[in-house]
Protein backbone atom coordinates (compact mmCIF):
# COMPACT_ATOMS: atom_id res chain seq x y z
CA UNK A 1 0.00 0.00 0.00
CA UNK A 2 1.50 3.36 -1.54
CA UNK A 3 -1.62 5.94 -0.56
CA UNK A 4 -1.46 7.81 2.35
CA UNK A 5 -4.07 6.83 5.27
CA UNK A 6 -5.61 8.08 8.27
CA UNK A 7 -6.31 8.31 11.64
CA UNK A 8 -9.96 7.13 11.20
CA UNK A 9 -9.04 4.55 9.09
CA UNK A 10 -6.48 2.88 10.87
CA UNK A 11 -8.40 3.28 14.26
CA UNK A 12 -11.76 1.63 12.55
CA UNK A 13 -9.34 -0.99 10.96
CA UNK A 14 -7.08 -1.68 14.16
CA UNK A 15 -8.97 -0.71 17.25
CA UNK A 16 -6.81 2.09 18.23
CA UNK A 17 -7.96 5.11 20.46
CA UNK A 18 -6.69 8.12 19.28
CA UNK A 19 -6.26 11.83 20.55
CA UNK A 20 -5.57 12.76 16.90
CA UNK A 21 -7.33 14.49 14.46
CA UNK A 22 -9.29 12.16 12.63
CA UNK A 23 -8.26 13.26 9.33
CA UNK A 24 -4.70 13.48 9.87
CA UNK A 25 -2.92 11.36 6.96
CA UNK A 26 0.46 9.11 7.42
CA UNK A 27 1.69 7.92 3.77
CA UNK A 28 4.77 6.01 5.81
CA UNK A 29 6.62 4.48 8.58
CA UNK A 30 9.74 4.96 10.29
CA UNK A 31 12.22 5.38 13.09
CA UNK A 32 11.28 7.79 15.86
CA UNK A 33 14.74 9.54 14.72
CA UNK A 34 14.41 9.66 10.62
CA UNK A 35 10.32 9.91 10.93
CA UNK A 36 9.21 13.06 9.09
CA UNK A 37 5.58 14.84 9.65
CA UNK A 38 4.20 11.93 7.29
CA UNK A 39 5.21 9.25 8.65
CA UNK A 40 3.86 7.06 11.64
CA UNK A 41 6.37 5.32 14.71
CA UNK A 42 6.03 4.02 17.80
CA UNK A 43 6.90 4.08 21.41
CA UNK A 44 7.41 0.66 22.68
CA UNK A 45 10.28 0.96 25.10
CA UNK A 46 10.71 4.00 27.96
CA UNK A 47 14.25 4.28 27.37
CA UNK A 48 13.37 6.04 24.05
CA UNK A 49 10.57 8.33 25.79
CA UNK A 50 12.60 10.99 25.22
CA UNK A 51 13.23 10.63 21.31
CA UNK A 52 9.92 10.23 21.02
CA UNK A 53 9.20 13.08 22.69
CA UNK A 54 11.69 15.10 19.82
CA UNK A 55 10.65 13.25 16.92
CA UNK A 56 9.43 14.88 14.10
CA UNK A 57 6.64 12.02 13.17
CA UNK A 58 3.15 13.07 12.64
CA UNK A 59 2.20 9.95 14.68
CA UNK A 60 3.37 8.40 16.90
CA UNK A 61 1.62 4.32 18.54
CA UNK A 62 2.05 4.93 22.14
CA UNK A 63 0.65 3.50 25.45
CA UNK A 64 -2.09 5.41 27.34
CA UNK A 65 -0.06 6.85 29.76
CA UNK A 66 2.71 7.26 27.23
CA UNK A 67 0.41 9.63 25.25
CA UNK A 68 -0.42 11.68 27.85
CA UNK A 69 2.97 12.11 28.79
CA UNK A 70 4.07 13.46 24.93
CA UNK A 71 0.90 15.09 24.16
CA UNK A 72 1.02 14.94 20.79
CA UNK A 73 -0.98 13.43 18.20
CA UNK A 74 -1.13 9.59 19.16
CA UNK A 75 -2.47 6.10 18.47
CA UNK A 76 -3.48 4.43 21.71
CA UNK A 77 -2.42 1.13 21.86
CA UNK A 78 -1.81 -1.56 25.05
CA UNK A 79 1.30 -3.20 22.75
CA UNK A 80 2.28 -0.29 20.71
CA UNK A 81 5.07 -2.36 18.84
CA UNK A 82 2.30 -5.27 18.00
CA UNK A 83 0.39 -2.56 16.61
CA UNK A 84 2.90 -0.77 14.92
CA UNK A 85 3.72 -4.04 13.02
CA UNK A 86 0.04 -3.97 11.85
CA UNK A 87 0.36 -0.54 10.24
CA UNK A 88 3.59 -1.14 8.85
CA UNK A 89 2.32 -4.21 7.43
CA UNK A 90 0.04 -2.25 5.05
CA UNK A 91 3.44 -0.16 3.47
CA UNK A 92 5.27 -3.09 2.45
CA UNK A 93 5.98 -3.44 -0.67
CA UNK A 94 4.42 -6.89 -2.12
CA UNK A 95 4.73 -7.98 -5.65
CA UNK A 96 1.92 -8.93 -7.95
CA UNK A 97 1.84 -13.00 -7.92
CA UNK A 98 0.01 -15.14 -10.42
CA UNK A 99 -1.58 -17.96 -11.04
CA UNK A 100 -0.04 -20.26 -13.03
CA UNK A 101 3.37 -22.84 -13.77
CA UNK A 102 6.50 -21.68 -15.63
CA UNK A 103 7.47 -22.94 -18.50
CA UNK A 104 10.90 -24.22 -16.78
CA UNK A 105 9.37 -26.23 -13.88
CA UNK A 106 9.36 -30.05 -13.83
CA UNK A 107 6.20 -31.27 -12.18
CA UNK A 108 5.58 -35.62 -11.47
CA UNK A 109 2.64 -36.34 -13.21
CA UNK A 110 1.19 -38.02 -10.09
CA UNK A 111 1.29 -34.63 -8.55
CA UNK A 112 -1.23 -32.50 -7.99
CA UNK A 113 -1.22 -28.28 -8.15
CA UNK A 114 -4.04 -25.87 -7.88
CA UNK A 115 -5.20 -24.08 -10.70
CA UNK A 116 -4.84 -20.94 -8.46
CA UNK A 117 -1.26 -21.45 -7.14
CA UNK A 118 1.82 -20.12 -8.01
CA UNK A 119 4.95 -22.09 -9.21
CA UNK A 120 8.03 -20.03 -10.32
CA UNK A 121 10.90 -20.96 -12.82
CA UNK A 122 13.17 -24.20 -12.37
CA UNK A 123 10.82 -25.16 -9.67
CA UNK A 124 10.98 -29.00 -8.93
CA UNK A 125 7.50 -31.26 -7.62
CA UNK A 126 7.83 -34.62 -7.09
CA UNK A 127 5.26 -37.39 -7.23
CA UNK A 128 2.47 -37.61 -4.84
CA UNK A 129 2.61 -34.08 -3.72
CA UNK A 130 -0.10 -31.38 -3.53
CA UNK A 131 0.28 -27.93 -3.74
CA UNK A 132 -3.00 -26.16 -2.60
CA UNK A 133 -4.90 -22.67 -3.20
CA UNK A 134 -3.05 -20.11 -3.68
CA UNK A 135 0.36 -21.33 -2.53
CA UNK A 136 3.26 -19.72 -4.46
CA UNK A 137 6.33 -21.73 -4.74
CA UNK A 138 9.13 -18.96 -5.77
CA UNK A 139 12.30 -19.64 -7.79
CA UNK A 140 14.81 -22.83 -7.41
CA UNK A 141 12.23 -24.44 -4.77
CA UNK A 142 12.60 -28.44 -4.77
CA UNK A 143 9.31 -30.25 -3.37
CA UNK A 144 10.39 -34.13 -3.48
CA UNK A 145 7.72 -36.78 -3.03
CA UNK A 146 4.97 -37.38 -0.82
CA UNK A 147 4.42 -33.66 0.17
CA UNK A 148 1.86 -30.69 0.96
CA UNK A 149 1.90 -27.23 0.98
CA UNK A 150 -1.05 -26.06 2.65
CA UNK A 151 -3.65 -23.27 1.12
CA UNK A 152 -1.38 -19.52 0.83
CA UNK A 153 1.69 -20.82 2.07
CA UNK A 154 4.94 -19.50 0.44
CA UNK A 155 8.11 -21.01 -0.22
CA UNK A 156 10.32 -17.56 -1.40
CA UNK A 157 13.00 -19.55 -3.16
CA UNK A 158 15.41 -22.28 -2.86
CA UNK A 159 13.28 -24.13 -0.31
CA UNK A 160 13.69 -28.13 -0.01
CA UNK A 161 11.09 -30.16 0.83
CA UNK A 162 12.82 -33.20 0.93
CA UNK A 163 10.21 -36.35 1.27
CA UNK A 164 6.97 -36.68 3.68
CA UNK A 165 6.46 -32.91 4.59
CA UNK A 166 3.33 -31.36 5.35
CA UNK A 167 2.76 -27.66 5.71
CA UNK A 168 -0.52 -26.23 6.56
CA UNK A 169 -2.42 -23.15 5.72
CA UNK A 170 -0.03 -19.48 5.23
CA UNK A 171 3.24 -20.61 6.29
CA UNK A 172 6.05 -18.56 5.03
CA UNK A 173 9.32 -20.55 4.76
CA UNK A 174 12.36 -18.05 3.73
CA UNK A 175 15.17 -18.55 1.20
CA UNK A 176 17.50 -21.99 1.64
CA UNK A 177 15.58 -23.81 4.11
CA UNK A 178 15.46 -28.03 3.78
CA UNK A 179 13.24 -29.52 5.73
CA UNK A 180 12.26 -33.59 5.80
CA UNK A 181 16.22 -34.18 5.21
CA UNK A 182 17.36 -37.64 6.97
CA UNK A 183 17.51 -37.11 10.79
CA UNK A 184 20.38 -38.14 12.50
CA UNK A 185 19.69 -41.74 13.09
CA UNK A 186 23.12 -43.79 13.54
CA UNK A 187 23.60 -47.03 15.67
CA UNK A 188 27.44 -48.38 16.39
CA UNK A 189 27.75 -51.86 15.64
CA UNK A 190 31.05 -54.09 15.21
CA UNK A 191 32.77 -50.80 14.96
CA UNK A 192 31.28 -48.84 12.20
CA UNK A 193 28.12 -47.06 12.11
CA UNK A 194 24.97 -48.19 10.66
CA UNK A 195 22.44 -45.87 9.47
CA UNK A 196 18.85 -46.03 11.03
CA UNK A 197 16.54 -45.87 8.43
CA UNK A 198 14.23 -42.38 8.97
CA UNK A 199 10.36 -43.20 8.01
CA UNK A 200 8.97 -40.49 9.25
CA UNK A 201 7.83 -37.08 8.12
CA UNK A 202 7.62 -33.69 8.97
CA UNK A 203 4.08 -31.52 10.41
CA UNK A 204 4.24 -27.98 10.29
CA UNK A 205 0.78 -26.16 11.54
CA UNK A 206 -1.03 -23.43 10.19
CA UNK A 207 0.79 -19.98 10.02
CA UNK A 208 4.19 -21.01 11.16
CA UNK A 209 7.21 -19.01 10.05
CA UNK A 210 10.33 -21.02 8.78
CA UNK A 211 13.89 -18.59 8.53
CA UNK A 212 16.67 -18.78 5.91
CA UNK A 213 18.43 -22.30 6.12
CA UNK A 214 16.91 -23.18 8.90
CA UNK A 215 16.92 -27.25 8.84
CA UNK A 216 14.56 -29.60 10.10
CA UNK A 217 14.98 -33.36 10.15
CA UNK A 218 12.07 -35.86 9.32
CA UNK A 219 11.59 -38.18 12.00
CA UNK A 220 12.92 -41.62 12.81
CA UNK A 221 9.37 -43.56 13.04
CA UNK A 222 6.93 -40.42 14.31
CA UNK A 223 6.56 -36.96 12.69
CA UNK A 224 8.82 -34.28 13.95
CA UNK A 225 6.11 -31.40 14.76
CA UNK A 226 5.76 -27.81 14.94
CA UNK A 227 2.18 -26.51 15.79
CA UNK A 228 0.38 -23.46 14.78
CA UNK A 229 2.13 -20.05 15.11
CA UNK A 230 5.82 -21.14 15.88
CA UNK A 231 8.07 -18.53 14.84
CA UNK A 232 11.96 -19.65 13.28
CA UNK A 233 14.89 -17.45 12.72
CA UNK A 234 17.27 -18.54 10.89
CA UNK A 235 19.84 -20.93 10.56
CA UNK A 236 18.74 -23.00 13.68
CA UNK A 237 18.67 -26.51 13.41
CA UNK A 238 15.72 -29.12 14.31
CA UNK A 239 16.38 -32.24 15.12
CA UNK A 240 14.02 -35.69 13.84
CA UNK A 241 11.16 -36.08 16.28
CA UNK A 242 11.62 -33.22 18.01
CA UNK A 243 7.87 -31.39 19.17
CA UNK A 244 7.51 -27.80 19.48
CA UNK A 245 4.76 -26.08 20.67
CA UNK A 246 2.40 -23.19 19.53
CA UNK A 247 3.13 -19.80 19.59
CA UNK A 248 6.97 -20.71 20.41
CA UNK A 249 9.45 -18.56 19.22
CA UNK A 250 13.17 -19.70 18.34
CA UNK A 251 16.39 -17.09 17.76
CA UNK A 252 18.83 -17.80 15.09
CA UNK A 253 21.79 -20.50 15.79
CA UNK A 254 19.87 -22.44 17.83
CA UNK A 255 20.16 -26.50 17.73
CA UNK A 256 17.74 -28.86 19.28
CA UNK A 257 18.52 -32.32 19.17
CA UNK A 258 16.23 -35.42 18.11
CA UNK A 259 13.27 -36.32 20.11
CA UNK A 260 13.10 -32.87 22.82
CA UNK A 261 9.47 -31.62 22.96
CA UNK A 262 9.46 -28.03 23.74
CA UNK A 263 6.05 -26.57 25.01
CA UNK A 264 3.79 -23.87 24.36
CA UNK A 265 4.56 -20.06 24.45
CA UNK A 266 8.57 -20.71 24.44
CA UNK A 267 11.54 -18.17 23.72
CA UNK A 268 14.47 -19.68 23.33
CA UNK A 269 16.92 -16.64 22.82
CA UNK A 270 19.87 -17.19 20.17
CA UNK A 271 22.61 -19.51 19.82
CA UNK A 272 21.26 -21.76 22.99
CA UNK A 273 20.98 -25.75 22.96
CA UNK A 274 18.94 -28.40 24.24
CA UNK A 275 20.05 -32.16 23.98
CA UNK A 276 17.42 -34.64 22.87
CA UNK A 277 15.09 -36.46 24.75
CA UNK A 278 14.05 -33.70 27.26
CA UNK A 279 11.00 -31.69 27.52
CA UNK A 280 10.51 -27.79 28.37
CA UNK A 281 6.90 -26.87 29.71
CA UNK A 282 4.75 -23.97 28.53
CA UNK A 283 5.89 -20.11 29.15
CA UNK A 284 9.53 -21.04 29.55
CA UNK A 285 12.25 -18.34 28.59
CA UNK A 286 15.57 -19.65 27.97
CA UNK A 287 18.35 -17.11 27.65
CA UNK A 288 20.94 -16.54 24.66
CA UNK A 289 23.55 -19.02 24.47
CA UNK A 290 22.14 -21.42 27.23
CA UNK A 291 22.95 -25.10 27.22
CA UNK A 292 19.55 -27.07 28.50
CA UNK A 293 20.54 -30.44 29.64
CA UNK A 294 17.70 -31.37 31.74
CA UNK A 295 13.89 -30.82 31.44
CA UNK A 296 11.96 -28.05 32.97
CA UNK A 297 8.71 -28.42 34.62
CA UNK A 298 8.35 -25.01 35.97
CA UNK A 299 7.44 -21.84 33.88
CA UNK A 300 10.00 -19.33 34.12
CA UNK A 301 13.36 -17.82 32.62
CA UNK A 302 15.97 -19.87 32.58
CA UNK A 303 19.97 -18.86 31.66
CA UNK A 304 23.51 -20.62 32.04
CA UNK A 305 26.79 -19.90 30.76
CA UNK A 306 29.82 -17.60 31.97
CA UNK A 307 29.01 -13.47 31.16
CA UNK A 308 32.07 -11.91 29.01
CA UNK A 309 34.95 -11.07 31.09
CA UNK A 310 38.18 -9.63 30.62
CA UNK A 311 40.56 -12.97 29.26
CA UNK A 312 43.25 -13.32 32.03
CA UNK A 313 39.87 -12.92 34.11
CA UNK A 314 38.20 -15.55 32.40
CA UNK A 315 41.59 -18.00 32.31
CA UNK A 316 42.13 -18.33 35.87
CA UNK A 317 38.49 -18.34 36.77
CA UNK A 318 38.20 -21.22 33.99
CA UNK A 319 40.98 -22.93 36.41
CA UNK A 320 38.99 -22.62 39.57
CA UNK A 321 35.81 -24.06 37.82
CA UNK A 322 37.88 -26.93 37.52
CA UNK A 323 38.57 -27.20 41.47
CA UNK A 324 35.12 -26.28 42.53
CA UNK A 325 34.25 -30.11 42.73
CA UNK A 326 36.97 -30.49 45.36
CA UNK A 327 36.41 -27.34 47.00
CA UNK A 328 32.61 -28.11 48.15
CA UNK A 329 33.72 -32.04 49.60
CA UNK A 330 36.19 -29.96 51.37
CA UNK A 331 33.46 -27.41 52.42
CA UNK A 332 31.15 -30.56 53.09
CA UNK A 333 33.66 -32.13 55.84
CA UNK A 334 34.59 -28.60 58.34
CA UNK A 335 32.83 -29.03 61.11
CA UNK A 336 29.59 -27.39 62.28
CA UNK A 337 28.56 -24.10 63.62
Amino acid sequence: MSAAVTVAALCERFGFASNADAGLAISGVQTLARASVTDLSFLANPQYRQAAKASSAGLIIATEADASWLDRPCLISRNPYAGFARVAALFEPRADVLPGIHPSAVIDTRASVDPSASIGPLVTIGARSVIAAGAQIGPGCVIGEDCVVGADTTLVARVTLVKRVRLGARVLIHPGAVLGADGFGLAFDQGAWLKVPQLGGVLIGDDCEIGANTTIDRGALDDTILEADVRLDNQIQIGHNVQIGAHTAIAGCTAIAGSAKIGRYCLIAGGAGVVGHIEICDKVTVAAMSLVTHSIKTPGEYASGTPLQLKQDWRKNAVRFKELDTLARRIRKLPGD
